[in-house]
């Protein structure tokens, strides 16, 4: 048996944004959100991931501007540090020891160099009392710093970062826990608390669920279980406070802020809606509804411009001074997962349960939301006790062409309401389309869906089991009329086995052996005749998963027991190959390798297990990846492979496992190899000086480079030498003009980029000026070449006389020769003119 070794589990995807309170940037640009262990950097216009400010090893429960410069975050974590960003590179500045998990942070601009956080008391093991301190930040050099001066300030708070609040820029301090409000004065050292009683004459709850303080007044604005808010003022005086009280939410209230210049104040709760109060007019107030999903957290942009809410569905939506929605930044949804997790064959993406009614599908590479797909197509209300449709089961075919979905509604004083349908992938849309609804296809529960996945088969098929003791299979069929539309989907066998209740189905790789469990008996058919094969019975107890083996191994079936056996057949042989006792909660295979991975419960944490089906012997194993059952994971494959050599770690080489623990997290495995390939990523900031990592130098920064590997060294060197145009009219304006009295920059533009072209016109006029010169030079040397060569002959008659020859001239070079035709080419008119004068 291997164990782990290098590989961890992480938060890869899908973490909660909406865990803490959004920040949004002096300039409205970015927006700055927890996410698991980072800190994620989006942008407010574009909603894309600039930055992921990783470093952190536990989980982060604070993000903070620094007060004293606005491009700079503070983050806290329970890992017992609290680091410094510069968020617009996403460079670590510097790592705090605190040496305490770290629940909440805060600042106040009044306080240079200090930070408050909430730790756990000292004195409380179970960590459930926790403690207001005030850090002194040391100055230092070092990136890594540990602090010594912790100084108490409140005891008995609460973890919730919105149970606190800095009063007119940090005078005072506000704090609620239960049904207490107390202010801590800084200047006095004194603080009052004022409480309430638990109900109230009405019977609504009294206790506390948030504040908010004024930025300029003396006022405390509270939220409550009842939905009401209270206004504190005159609260410097133990027993002449007064407070009034405003009421529009039917439900606790989650969430207040004051926007920056206190004129108004926002509110949220279940209701989805965001409400604007008027300060000192509260009868005037303004809504915007319908935002999706509870509101978790109100934030405001320091310029009040922009109002930001966090929802209960892991979305942040922008607001545009509570007008209009400008842009949503949505997650990893959290909520029930009724269906398994599903890859989509297309887009790769991860697809399983989102909003009500809806299957989402989410991309685990992006770590984005791809889009959600409404499978019940009925408006969800947000009401309490009421029973409406959930979307249960969910399965794809081989090519991702095809979607089954199955929804029912379970009313006490109504029968079970099942719907199966079936989704056809339209490719103009991208996206799916109903096709065929099939109104109560079983009698009663259906158990399971699944797509027979060979990518050969001639027809699609689908099997449903359900616990009316049948299994269906659902063939698509051509269109009866030649009047409809397309092809439907029809029941073409109905199948039982002894009156038994079948549990779970499974298809072998190459779709020719259908598997179904029907309790304690595994029943083996041939779907193209619908022909009983075998039965496979062992050990009493009732078949939870089955799972055809692949490639190498699938001669193999896997199976999961209710009395914590797992079994693995051999179908050529029809028996048993071998059983070993596990608690199995989730078995399930990688469709791109032999490997088999089996989750298992044990003293109250979940073990993994990962084996060929051919070998009992687990290729690796890792204890206690989660506390609780695992009951969902998916086998993702990978856009690269990977091309590890450890034995380790080879099975995850093709396919990456994704699962969820209890609280709905989804993790991963990886390993040190990948982390540093990542981390080494992240950390490559600037590219060819200052060339940034966008998704513009990803297309064409390989292209530019090739270009420059293939330059001649000669051409390099010409390029080199050309000067760029500094002493450029253009330029000196650009800098030396002020910039109030400076035209537009589309006006600019156009100076600037004529100024550094090249006249092409004129160096064309210039070469073929000396092209036409070298041509005339080049006749006249040809004639005069011949004339010489006639004048040097002799002839016949002197020949003949015997008269004697002058010795030849002196030859001249081309030098002179060429000297002498420039001088024969002057104008020597001025020389005559002088000498008649």
């Amino acid at each position: 048996m291997v164990e782990h070794g290098d590989i961890r589990v992480v938060h890869r995807g899908g973490s909660k944004i909406n865990f803490r309170e959004p920040v949004v940037t002096h300039d409205s640009r970015f927006l700055l959100c927890a996410s698991g262990e980072a800190v994620k950097v989006f942008s407010t216009s574009t909603e894309e991931c600039i930055h992921e400010l990783r470093g952190h090893t536990g989980l982060v429960t604070g993000v903070l501007l620094r007060p004293s410069n606005h491009l700079q975050v503070y983050s806290s974590s329970v890992d017992g540090t609290v680091r410094l960003w510069d968020f617009t590179d996403g460079i670590l500045i510097k790592t705090y020891v605190i040496g305490y998990p770290v629940y909440s942070i805060y600042a106040s601009a009044n306080h240079e160099k200090i930070l408050f956080i909430v730790i756990p008391m000292q004195s409380d093991k179970r960590a459930e009392l926790f403690q207001l301190v005030a850090v002194h930040l040391p100055e230092s050099r070092e990136q890594l710093v540990e602090t010594r001066e912790l100084s108490a300030v409140l005891s008995n708070v609460s973890s919730n970062p919105a149970a606190i609040a800095f009063g007119r820029g940090g005078e005072y301090l506000a704090s609620v826990n239960a049904l207490e409000l107390e202010v801590y004065f800084f200047k006095k050292h004194k603080s009052f608390r004022f409480p309430l009683k638990k109900d109230n004459k009405k019977g609504g709850k009294n206790t506390f669920t948030c504040l908010a303080c004024h930025p300029k007044d003396d006022c405390i604005a509270t939220g409550h279980e009842d939905g009401k808010i209270r206004l504190w003022r005159n609260f410097n005086h133990k027993k002449e406070y007064t407070y009034s009280t405003l009421h529009w939410h039917h439900s606790a209230v989650s969430s207040l802020c004051f926007t920056p210049e206190g004129t108004n104040l926002l509110s949220g709760g279940v209701e989805s809606v965001l409400v604007q109060w008027r300060y000192n007019q509260e009868s005037e107030r303004d809504f915007l509804p319908r935002l999706g999903a509870a509101i978790t957290h109100i934030t405001v942009s320091p310029d009040g411009a922009l109002f930001c809410t966090s929802h209960s569905d892991n979305k942040v939506t922008i607001i545009q001074s509570c007008v209009k929605v400008s842009a949503v930044i949505q997650g990893l949804v959290k909520g029930d997962i009724r269906t398994d997790l599903l890859v989509d064959p297309r887009s790769k993406a991860l697809v399983l349960n989102g909003k009500p009614g809806h299957l989402q599908f989410y991309s685990l590479q992006r770590d984005k939301l791809l889009y959600n797909l409404d499978i019940v197509q009925q408006e969800y209300i947000h009401e309490s006790g009421l029973q409406q449709f959930e979307v249960v089961k969910a399965a794809f075919d081989a090519s991702g062409s095809w979607l089954a979905t199955v929804e029912e509604r379970n009313q006490k004083a109504a029968e079970l309401e099942l719907n199966l349908k079936l989704w056809a992938f339209d490719e103009q849309t991208q996206s799916f389309v109903l096709n065929t609804t099939i109104s109560a296809p079983h009698d009663a529960q259906i158990t399971a869906v699944c797509f027979r996945q060979a990518a050969d088969s001639q027809t699609t098929l689908l099997v449903s089991t359900s616990k009316d003791g049948h299994f269906k299979a659902w063939q698509l069929a051509a269109p009866a009329h030649t009047e409809d539309e397309g092809a439907s989907w029809l029941c073409d066998f109905v199948g039982a086995y002894h009156g038994r209740l079948p549990e779970c189905c499974s298809f072998s790789a190459d779709g020719s052996l259908l598997a179904v469990a029907f309790q304690e008996v595994v029943t083996v058919w041939n779907p193209a005749s619908w022909e009983l094969l075998t039965t496979l019975s062992q050990p009493p107890g009732a078949i939870r998963d089955l799972c055809f083996g692949r490639l190498s191994c699938s001669k193999y079936l896997m199976g999961t027991t209710a009395s914590n056996l797992l079994c693995c057949w051999n179908l050529l042989t029809c028996s048993l190959e071998w059983s070993t006792s596990m608690d199995v909660s989730l078995l399930l295979d990688d469709p791109l390798s032999e490997n088999m991975a089996a989750f298992c419960c044990q003293s109250g944490s979940t073990d993994l297990f990962v084996f060929k089906p051919s070998e009992p012997r687990p290729l690796f194993s890792h204890k206690a990846v989660c506390s609780g059952a695992v009951t969902r994971a998916i086998f993702a494959p990978r856009e690269e492979m990977l091309e590890s050599c450890e034995e380790s770690s080879q099975w995850l080489n093709r396919s990456q496992l994704y699962f969820v623990t209890q609280h709905t997290d989804l993790m991963t495995f990886t390993t040190k190899a990948e982390e540093d390939r990542l981390m080494a990523s992240s950390k490559q900031l600037v590219i060819d000086d200052s060339v940034a990592m966008t998704p513009f130098y990803l297309l064409l920064g390989k292209h530019r480079q090739q270009q420059e590997e293939n330059r001649d060294p000669e051409s390099s060197l010409s390029v080199a030498r050309t000067a760029l145009p500094q002493t450029s009219t253009s330029i000196k304006e650009l800098l030396q003009t002020p910039a109030h009295v400076l035209p537009s920059t589309s006006h600019l533009c156009s100076m600037f980029v004529q100024s550094l072209l090249i006249s092409v016109s004129g160096c064309r006029e210039e070469k073929a000026h000396t092209e036409e010169e070298m041509e005339s030079e080049k006749e006249e040397e040809d004639s005069e070449e011949e004339m010489e060569s006639s004048n040097c002959k002799p002839g016949p008659a002197a020949a003949a006389g015997g008269q004697a020859v002058e010795p030849d001239a002196p030859t001249l070079t081309k030098a002179q020769a060429r000297e002498l035709r420039r001088v024969r080419k002057l104008d020597h008119s001025w020389l005559a003119d002088l000498l008649d004068s």
